[in-house]
């Protein structure tokens, strides 16, 4: 059976959010990331980064 394009375009919607996810977390020590859901999709990711002075 094959896959019906919505099923096919979620998939790759998927995998491009973690992509950008994973990608906002890398290099973060000390900070936030956010995502931003309407209507129950991820439209908006904030990424917060705290500099520690010692």
């Amino acid at each position: 059976m094959a896959k019906s394009n919505l099923a096919v375009n979620t998939e790759q919607w998927n995998r491009e959010l973690q992509l950008r996810v994973r990608a906002a977390l890398k290099d973060l020590r000390y900070g936030t990331v956010s995502l931003v859901i309407q209507d129950g999709k991820v439209i908006q990711i904030d990424k917060s980064e705290k500099v520690r002075l010692k």
